[in-house]
């Protein structure tokens, strides 16, 4: 599976939800009865995200030929009300400026808040945490339906080192601070509504406190392991002839065939390039997330995407939209990711007899060696006949 097709096809999705200008048009709205001010029909189609027609206010700003006398209650503001001034901050039509400085402090209104909620609160609480709840049902049920995948014939008693030290230790980083971010980003997520309830608000405010701290410095962790295990690992993980013969026979999972494989089988090059490239991405609108106003990714990938595919994603974004696209790509990636990790750790703890040695002490039993990874100890005793290093 093309996990950088996926990963594009979940983006896409994610922007046509979230994407209030691809919304549903509303129908047309009688304003007579308000004298061309907008209806209680205009505030509950804006609510429900359909797409209004806003000319009725936008071009409706004020004259300043009708400006009132100085001496008048409305004088320093002209014809306009402060209705019409908000209006024209709405629609920029109006050149303001402010005494306070910072990253985006010339944004008044930005009024893609409820549609980012909506969808942070609705389809991506339900449909991830819904993949997740079913990923750890369909390991239990293929875990009592094809059983622990054993060594045939038995342990051979010798060992044979799989991974170095330096080599575990930037894994164990790598999937240490995973387990970490992902347990703190679901309690920041859903700790909201699952949690407050059963402890509380007092005692959720302690714990969201908590999980911010560790997810936000734990982060740097998992970027340090994933170059660590990038660099070390991505000679061996380049795809070649062999593992189409592995993924044709199934990896053996489904039988007690052992298709041959290197140092690392096809199912193994999935999961590391799954976790390098969505690892990637997450750590970019992390380090959005991180430092607010300061890095901008949307605007140009709409753009990009918008060449080559002619779609019309919006290219012109304010600081507050590329933030929100930042948090809910952050959370869809994030959920693709532990769905892939959590099978990966299935089949290497519970789901294999042995698998779990070559990351626990470095060494595996030669004939479980033999039996998933046969061109790896090939290669193996070949330079340890010449004396080399394995």
């Amino acid at each position: 599976m093309n996990f950088k097709i996926f990963g594009v096809a979940v983006f896409i999705l994610a922007t046509l939800i979230f994407n209030p200008a691809l919304a549903q048009e509303a129908s047309s709205v009688d304003r007579t009865g308000t004298g061309g001010a907008q209806t209680l029909k205009d505030v509950m189609a804006r609510q429900a995200q359909l797409e209004v027609d806003e000319t009725f206010r936008s071009e409706n700003l004020g004259d300043a030929a009708d400006a009132a006398l100085i001496s008048d209650e409305l004088g320093t503001l002209g014809g306009r009300s402060d209705a019409n001034i908000w209006r024209g901050i709405r629609y920029n039509e109006i050149d303001s400026s402010t005494q306070v400085r910072g990253p985006a402090v010339d944004v008044l209104i930005q009024d893609g808040g409820m549609p980012w909620y909506k969808l942070r609160e609705g389809p991506i609480i339900t449909y991830g945490g819904g993949a997740l709840l079913g990923t750890i049902l369909l390991l239990v049920v293929f875990y009592f339906a094809r059983g622990k995948i054993m060594i045939d014939g038995g342990p051979a008693g010798t060992k044979i080192e799989r991974f170095k030290a330096i080599e575990r230790f930037g894994h164990w980083l790598l999937s240490g601070s995973f387990v970490a971010l992902g347990i703190t980003g679901l309690l920041t997520l859903m700790g909201r509504s699952f949690l407050i309830p059963v402890i509380g608000p007092e005692a959720f405010s302690t714990l969201a406190i908590g999980s911010k701290w560790i997810h936000n410095n734990i982060a740097w962790a998992f970027m340090l392991g994933l170059v660590m295990t990038f660099v070390m690992w991505v000679a061996h993980n380049i795809p070649n002839k062999l593992d189409w013969q592995w993924l044709k026979a199934g990896g053996g999972i489904f039988t007690k065939a052992h298709p041959s494989a290197k140092k690392f089988n096809a199912g193994q090059k999935i999961v590391f390039w799954t976790v390098m490239v969505l690892g990637f991405s997450v750590s970019l609108s992390g380090l959005s997330l991180l430092f607010p106003f300061e890095i901008f990714m949307f605007a140009d990938t709409f753009a990009i995407m918008n060449s080559i595919m002619g779609t019309d994603f919006p290219t012109v974004l304010a600081p507050h939209e590329e933030m929100q696209y930042a948090n809910i790509w952050h959370s869809i990636v994030a959920f693709v990711m532990m769905v892939a990790i959590m099978a990966h750790i299935y089949i290497g703890s519970v789901g294999m007899e042995g698998a779990f040695d070559a990351m626990g002490n470095g060494q595996v039993d030669v004939e479980w060696a033999r039996q998933h990874h046969d061109l790896w100890v090939a290669e193996v005793e070949a330079k340890q006949g010449k004396g080399e290093s394995s």
